[in-house]
């Protein structure tokens, strides 16, 4: 049995600590009873429950707060955790792509590969394999074996060493050409028949400009049935433009002859170094000196660029430079080549 108790003797408690139902009893009577056993409990007991109440509150809305707290954080790390699976599948189902791109490059012409270099290319697609939590490393490796699977390994055009082919087409494309010229060129051409490669010959086709000395390179080469490819070195003065980046460095390219094997599908163009006259030093790199290892028959026949950092094969390609000025060509370089002074010959053009 429940007593009322007049709220004029006591501080009137507050009713969200009553029971539901007597709460809204007190609200009907206006506030100003409260509820009290016979049991003999008065007014005291209810503002001591009151307070009981009112500290337990916080308490449980902390803990609550905090369970909800653990239920987000759960949620959250399950969701990064399935992202995270879903992109390691993605990256694999891109790797295996990848992987299959460069085997069906290697297995048709595996036999023609260097050992070294397949041999680099399985250590690397190894490498490719574990690198998921490094995008930046697997760019870098991927960049890498693009290149080292692009090139025409073991892949050569077949040479024509047919001297009367050759002097029509010089003559075709460069009339009135001297007669010493056109013969030192059939010279040439005949010389590599009679050893069957033209490999340590290199010609400088020195004047000045304007006389063709970049077209009578281009007649050569379709002479000789090559790919043709032209880079010039005039104000050249950073050796990586021959010899290539390292790959640690960011952006990391390979030099202008892996360029070159790469533009052209085969491992015996004719390559035309243009402005050969016009190299420069740089402060701490010499390109004369990577042009002398590029140029040497002794040296190019394993030629190592310093992005690819396997020996490279340039045996078959001939080499071709033009010059303005002989004596501006640095002395090493001049050693190695022949040069041949083209006149300027404008008579013929004018008469015709």
């Amino acid at each position: 049995m429940l007593k009322l108790i007049s709220s004029s003797y006591i501080h009137r408690l507050n009713p969200s600590a009553l029971p539901l139902g007597l709460s809204r009893i007190n609200r009907i009577l206006g506030g100003r009873f409260f509820f009290c056993s016979e049991s003999g409990h008065g007014p005291d007991h209810a503002v001591d429950t009151q307070h009981k109440v009112a500290e337990e509150t916080p308490e449980k809305e902390s803990t609550a707060k905090a369970i909800e707290e653990k239920m987000i954080t759960a949620e959250k790390r399950r969701y990064l955790l399935n992202e995270r699976l879903k992109a390691m599948k993605e990256l694999r189902l891109e790797i295996d792509a990848l992987t299959g791109k460069f085997m069906e490059r290697i297995e048709p012409k595996r036999e023609k590969w260097p050992p070294c270099v397949l041999q680099v290319i399985d250590d690397e697609l190894t490498k490719l394999q574990l690198l998921e939590a490094s995008p930046s490393e697997f760019s870098v490796t991927h960049n890498y074996l693009d290149w080292l699977t692009a090139l025409p390994w073991g892949e050569c055009s077949d040479e024509n060493f047919n001297i009367m082919r050759a002097q029509k087409i010089l003559d075709e494309d460069h009339y009135g050409l001297t007669d010493d010229v056109r013969e030192r060129i059939l010279e040439f051409i005949a010389v590599g028949k009679l050893r069957g490669t033209l490999h340590g010959n290199i010609i400088c086709l020195s004047g000045p400009p304007g006389v063709g000395k970049t077209s009578i390179g281009r007649s050569i080469a379709r002479a000789l049935n090559r790919k043709f490819f032209r880079f010039s070195v005039g104000g050249l003065a950073d050796v990586a433009e021959i010899k290539g980046d390292h790959r640690r460095f960011i952006g990391a390219m390979p030099g202008k002859m892996v360029q070159c094997l790469k533009n052209v599908g085969t491992g015996n163009p004719l390559v035309l170094i243009d402005e050969i006259d016009k190299l420069q030093r740089g402060h701490a790199s010499d390109p004369a000196s990577a042009l002398v290892e590029l140029l040497d028959p002794k040296q190019n026949t394993n030629f190592l660029d310093d992005y690819l950092d396997v020996p490279i094969d340039l045996s078959k390609v001939v080499f071709v430079c033009t010059a303005n000025v002989v004596e501006m060509i640095p002395n090493p370089l001049l050693d190695m080549m022949e040069v041949v002074p083209i006149a300027e010959e404008r008579m013929h053009i004018a008469r015709c």
